[in-house]
């Protein structure tokens, strides 16, 4: 018997692989396919024997138009490779599910259930917990996942038809149409553009998270209560509620204005109507699917009395359900083309839609036929708890300054003076008789700047929405009472009734570090901790506290943020919800999150948490139906191990040696990053930040300022760079030299034992060691060379090298191991892309080389051959940005 799980995935990569191979020969002739085909073995037997000069010759001596289609095979390759290792993840855990004397695979509520009763903690706990928990996460649009919409289809599709061909009682002539099938969509994918030829725009963005919505997260969080409603049962004899929603989805597409002024109030509008057509399109879907099904005469009184003395009750009501749904979407689509009356009845409220499905089920449960109403039924009942008329949640993000001056604009116009000059104390005296006034402040034929004029109407349509559209209200640079208060003044002025909670957000290492006072101080003011029914909200930065900071004091200032925020919370008797603002990089809080979550700081997650996943990360995680539900079902887990078992607090040796590794780590970081006049000017050099701009990533500007250095880049183009080039720097600058030091000083004992029993340290390296298992000396060192003409820039270059070789080698020292040795999965995969990666770092480096020279439009070709090698590189190389 073939022991060898692995195998099926190798011949998965050799299929797609060899197809990919036949099409580039029939596509673009034999000397094409002759060529890749010698770079592929030169670029292997480079790997093995460290001679790069036989592949860096014919790669130089590509060309102008052999190096698209060569570019574009290596970038297919990888992206093949990754559909093929997201389908074995797949058929991995389906195998270990039909293993029944295998125990249950850590991470699942089928492990964890039995763990916590063991720990003694009661079911009727569980129970309550999971009743009250409260998970979101949220979908936003940055600019890293670079695959177009019509592209991720076809992946999908190939997904899919290696699904179908796993089928053990395929016929011959079964098997051979699937080929064909796959062979198709191979080509196909070949034929499309994989590069946008325009930005998309932000509701370009919101429909692709909607797709996403529908293509996976529709089915899969159904699925996942189905599992969470049967463990319960098993475990404590008691069901999860229909109407419960652990788990639900928001987004910031549409809704994210902050440093992105194309998402303006009528955008937001067209988002919001939008997301109510695919929400009503979709529910008509199951509703027609159901009403086929309950083609039964026997019902209840209740349901009797409502359709009267039709033959098919079920039928009938659902008749009308369906009707009313299809009004809905064409009530959406009269909205949308700019029209206003709509005179058929319409959902607008979840209640609405909820009563007759609800009457149909207990109908259901009454006659007997309790089976039936727990299947399809059941689903969309939750669906509607989890996802509603409005399908997600949108999310409002706006920086402080712009409320202030909107208020300040208001003050000056009706003669009070200028507010953005006041005390803060002033500024929250104003702002609190205000609210308490039943007269309008802000006349309605006030003049305004452009700028105040579109946060007007943006909370002017806030006014307009039911509360189950909208989720958070997002203040970014929030650091006084007065920042929260002049949202809620406006919200008031514009009549939102209920107003969206607001929620400040903390992002750079002073701000995380004077969190917990600036809540203190809201927290304070009466009038508002009466206002917020004793529960607030604050979201945590990952990104940009890390490019302020570097990734371990950035890391570890979050943590401590984490724990004074819940005793200032806590000191107030308000409950807390923390809010994640994580990427897909690990020094953007990336990584897997189970592990995430179990290293936060114990009682900080009390049943409640909201997570951003952004970018590729969302098509990494829930673009396949069952790596959806597994990543659902570990946040599930997670945050319920977290709840209920919390970790350990670290001990007092541990913090202050971290807080010793924070402040050493922030100092060499900022003095190379901040203080070193060179680093700009390397940076510019020897990564395409300059070229990831022309690149059609996303709708935000690649920087928050036009001009300026590092400080006014975003925070996901900056890891993007350097994920290019191999130089991974966000992540292990500062800190491979703060570990070092230690060990040089005798704590090597100390370091591993706070990586033995501390789960937040031992993530912390474990992301270091993933990303500097990723990147690649040699590779970074062939961008200097060939990018680089200052030998000042050099000595940069090659003391940030050395830099990484200590970082790698001072974490095999902790681990006593090789990187990723107790990961072999993925040593392995990084190890089969990497020759396929090499040829496009080569590409781009040339590419770079060569179009620095010229204006874009000189060279259309050469462009487009860059564009295709980054966006190879990133599908090789993954957790770009």
């Amino acid at each position: 018997m073939n022991t060898d799980i692995h195998a099926p995935l190798r011949d998965d990569v050799r299929r797609l692989g060899e197809i990919l191979g036949d099409n580039i020969r029939d596509q673009m002739g034999e000397a094409i396919y002759d060529k890749v085909e010698t770079i592929r073995s030169l670029a292997k037997s480079g790997r093995r024997s460290g001679d790069w000069q036989p592949l860096l010759a014919i790669m130089n001596s590509l060309q102008e138009a052999e190096l698209v289609p060569v570019a574009r095979a290596f970038a297919h390759f990888l992206n093949y490779a990754n559909i093929a290792e997201q389908h074995h993840r797949v058929r991995r855990r389906r195998a270990y599910e039909m293993d029944e004397a295998a125990a249950p695979q850590p991470g699942t509520l089928a492990e964890l259930m039995p763990r916590l009763i063991a720990a003694g903690v009661a079911p009727d706990q569980i129970h309550k917990t999971l009743l009250d928990m409260r998970i979101e996460l949220v979908l936003t649009a940055h600019p890293t996942e670079i695959t177009r919409r019509t592209l991720l289809r076809k992946h999908n599709d190939i997904d899919e038809l290696l699904e179908s061909l796993d089928r053990p009682d395929l016929t011959p002539g079964e098997r051979q149409t699937l080929l064909n099938q796959l062979r198709r969509r191979i080509v196909a994918s070949w034929r499309t553009d994989e590069i946008r030829r325009h930005k998309p725009t932000p509701v370009d963005e919101a429909k692709w998270g909607f797709g996403t919505v529908e293509r996976t997260l529709w089915g899969a969080l159904p699925k996942c209560l189905r599992l969470l409603d049967g463990q319960l049962q098993k475990h404590s004899g008691r069901r999860l509620p229909l109407d419960a929603a652990p788990i639900r989805i928001a987004s910031w597409m549409g809704g994210d204005r902050d440093g992105n002024p194309n998402v303006t109030a009528k955008v937001t509008r067209e988002v919001l109507l939008l997301a109510r057509w695919e929400a009503a399109d979709l529910l008509f879907r199951d509703i027609h699917e159901l009403r086929e099904d309950l083609s039964f005469g026997e019902c209840n009184a209740a349901l009797r009395e409502r359709v009267g003395d039709h033959p098919e009750p079920y039928r009938q009501l659902l008749r009308e359900v369906r009707q009313c749904l299809g009004n809905t979407r064409e009530w959406a689509e009269v909205k949308l083309s700019g029209g206003n009356r709509y005179n058929k009845p319409i959902y607008l409220e979840d209640e609405q839609l909820l009563e007759p499905l609800q009457l149909i089920y207990q109908s259901l449960q009454d006659c007997g036929m309790g089976f039936v109403a727990e299947g399809m039924l059941t689903d969309i009942i939750r669906r509607i708890a989890c996802f509603g008329l409005t399908l997600v949640k949108l999310d409002i993000r706006q920086e402080s300054s712009r409320h202030a001056r909107a208020i300040n604009e208001v003050t000056e116009y009706l003669g009070l003076g200028s507010y953005l000059d006041w005390s803060e104390a002033d500024k929250q005296t104003f702002l609190l008789g205000e609210l308490a006034s039943r007269r309008p402040l802000i006349p309605a034929d006030m003049p305004a700047s452009d700028d105040t004029r579109e946060v007007l109407d943006t909370f002017a349509e806030l006014a307009r929405q039911p509360a189950a559209a909208l989720g958070a209200y997002i203040i970014s640079m929030a650091t006084h009472p007065s920042d929260v208060l002049a949202v809620r003044l406006l919200q008031q002025e514009s009549g939102c009734r209920p107003a969206q909670r607001i929620v400040p957000l903390f992002e750079t290492l002073s701000d995380l570090n004077g969190a917990a006072a600036a809540i203190d101080r809201l927290l304070s003011v009466d009038w508002y901790k009466a206002d917020i029914n004793g529960r607030q909200e604050v979201m945590i930065g990952y990104s940009d506290s890390a490019k302020d900071a570097g990734f371990f004091a950035a890391s570890w200032a979050q943590y401590r943020a984490q724990e004074a925020l819940t005793r200032v919370c806590n000191s107030h008797g308000v409950h807390l919800t923390l809010f994640h603002g994580r990427g897909g990089s690990a020094s953007r809080g990336g990584g897997p999150s189970q592990a995430a979550l179990l290293s936060q700081p114990p009682g900080t997650i009390n049943g409640a948490v909201r997570v951003t996943e952004q970018g590729e990360v969302i098509q990494f995680k829930f673009g396949v139906m069952g790596i959806a539900l597994r990543n659902l079902e570990l946040y599930a887990s997670a945050v319920l191990e977290a709840t209920l078992l919390p970790p350990p607090a670290p001990k007092a040796q541990w913090r202050e040696l971290m807080q010793t590794l924070a402040d050493n780590s922030v100092r060499e970081y900022r003095r190379i990053v901040h203080d070193d006049p060179r680093f700009v000017p390397y940076f510019r050099s020897v990564t395409p930040e300059l070229e990831l701009q022309r690149l059609s990533l996303g709708s935000r500007p690649a920087k928050r300022r036009p001009s300026g250095g590092v400080e006014s880049l975003r925070a996901i183009p900056w890891v993007f760079a350097w994920t290019q080039m191999r130089m991974m720097l966000p992540a292990w600058l500062g800190t491979g030299k703060a570990l070092a030091d230690q060990l040089e000083a005798g704590n090597l004992a100390t370091i591993q034992e706070m990586a033995n029993g501390w789960a937040f340290f031992r993530m912390l390296l474990g992301m270091q060691e993933m990303v500097l298992a990723k990147a690649d000396i040699n590779i970074a060192a062939y961008y200097e060379e060939r990018l680089l003409e200052d030998a000042s820039l050099q000595s940069l270059g090659m003391e940030l090298r050395r830099g990484m070789s200590q970082a790698i080698e001072t974490l095999k020292t902790i681990t006593g191991e090789e990187l990723l040795h107790n990961v072999p999965i993925l040593r392995r995969s990084i190890d089969v892309r990497n020759p396929y990666v090499d040829p496009l770092h080569i590409t781009q480096v040339e590419l770079m080389r060569r179009l620095r020279k010229l204006e874009p439009s000189e060279a259309p070709v050469l462009e487009l051959a860059l564009m295709v090698s980054i966006a190879g590189i990133a599908a090789g190389l993954r957790n770009t940005g």
